[in-house]
């Protein structure tokens, strides 16, 4: 078992600002985060002026990046989206991700927006395909998660999704609790696609709604031991949804940092 997991969060579920996300991470003693809104501005949307405030932040707290989050292909661009908000949308992150010095992208393959299985798949693919091509030529990575489009809860679409777009620039990402939140087995599908998975991210469910890692019914721990057995060796990143669900457009519910730092320590508990 590794010695020291890097473990991160995606601590625009804990605070807004950057200082009070610093400040979560400071709580639990970790040296990692993955971006994904500033102020409730989402990453590719910061001014220049503000993302280097941001990175400055993050250096001078001695906090590395391991993802951007992003939005393409996610609940909010459904397949119906005008292509070229994605494109655009990776030159800036590609571009942020290089100054941040982090090379991984999360991305998603397209709600279907009313579209046959058939076209969709081929919008998937063909969509995704190009991103990857951009991504490597700009020498980042996308990381495809199991959450919404057509590639999102099946493992034989993520493969046919990994064959057929056969980039080096195109990997998977895995969260722990998405299967409980969409309706199918996650630790099932990760036994199928576990040798793909480059990126995690850790939360828990059961019927009622999210819970603390480890106290729902998404096997969290057996995840964490399959991902290890197979070699997994990338980060652990918290994205608990305790007190923010992205795609509802909420605010933070009161006491969202200590609700993240008790994520954290949950699954800090379960990794180590």
């Amino acid at each position: 078992m590794p010695d020291d997991p890097v473990l991160a969060g995606i601590t625009d579920e804990a605070a807004y600002d950057i200082g009070g996300q610093l400040s979560v991470l400071d709580t639990l003693g970790w040296k990692a985060i993955e971006l994904r809104t500033i102020d409730r501005e989402a990453v590719a949307d910061l001014t220049d002026a503000r993302f280097g405030a941001v990175a400055a932040a993050l250096s001078d707290n001695g906090v590395r990046v391991v993802c951007l989050a992003s939005r393409i292909g996610g609940w909010s661009r459904p397949a119906g989206t005008d292509f070229r908000r994605d494109l655009e949308e990776l030159d800036v992150l590609a571009r942020r991700a290089r100054a941040i010095g982090t090379g991984y992208v999360r991305i998603m393959s397209y709600p279907h927006d009313g579209l046959s299985d058939a076209s969709w798949r081929a919008l998937a693919i063909e969509r995704i395909t190009v991103l990857a091509e951009r991504a490597e030529k700009q020498g980042v990575t996308l990381l495809h998660e199991n959450c919404s489009g057509w590639a999102g809860t099946r493992a034989e679409r993520m493969l046919d999704l990994l064959d057929e777009v056969a980039s080096p620039a195109l990997k998977l990402l895995f969260d722990t609790g998405n299967g409980v939140a969409h309706g199918y087995d996650g630790f099932d599908l990760l036994a199928d696609i576990v040798g793909h998975v480059e990126h995690v991210h850790v939360k828990d469910a059961d019927e009622r709604g999210f819970t603390l890692p480890g106290q729902g019914a998404a096997r969290v721990a057996d995840c964490v031991k399959l991902l290890r057995a197979n070699g997994y060796q990338g980060a652990w990143s918290l994205e608990p949804h305790l007190a923010l669900v992205p795609h509802e457009q909420g605010v933070l519910a009161e006491g969202a940092a200590s609700a993240f730092v008790a994520a954290g320590r949950a699954m800090a508990g379960l990794l180590r």
